[in-house]
């Protein structure tokens, strides 16, 4: 097996590996506010990914790297997109009245949230981490 094949197998196991980490906690939504980690986790399998090519790497062994440098590069990017900073002063706490909104439901019936006064409530805002 030659030098770059091997590398492409280590960068692609790095990167599919470093991936189920991360959609595992992105699941249990409980993603690390430091994902400095993810990041060089993925920068590191770009990087192994890009040297087999260096190194050389069969018609079949190059798939692997190829692999890696995508699923790593996309990552990082969405990793870089999904920071997200909430203003304490502004953020809506338990007990809090909502401030008013209206929606459009799941049939396309405009939901206004005046209709909730006097209810107990729990509405849940869930923001996907890709």
């Amino acid at each position: 097996m030659r030098t770059g094949t091997k590398f492409g197998l280590a960068a692609f196991a790095l990167a599919a590996g470093t991936a189920a980490l991360w959609f595992y906690f992105a699941r249990q939504v409980s993603l690390p506010e430091d994902r400095t980690g993810f990041v060089v986790a993925f920068l590191a399998a770009a990087a192994l990914g890009v040297a087999a090519y260096f190194k050389g790497t069969s018609l079949v062994g190059a798939v692997p790297p190829a692999a890696a440098i995508v699923i790593s590069s996309f990552l990082t990017f969405t990793i870089a997109m999904s920071a997200q900073s909430v203003d304490a002063e502004q953020a809506i706490a338990v007990g809090d009245v909502i401030p008013g909104f209206a929606a459009l439901d799941d049939e396309g019936v405009v939901f206004d949230s005046k209709a909730l006064h006097g209810h107990l409530v729990l509405i849940k805002f869930f923001r996907a981490h890709w």
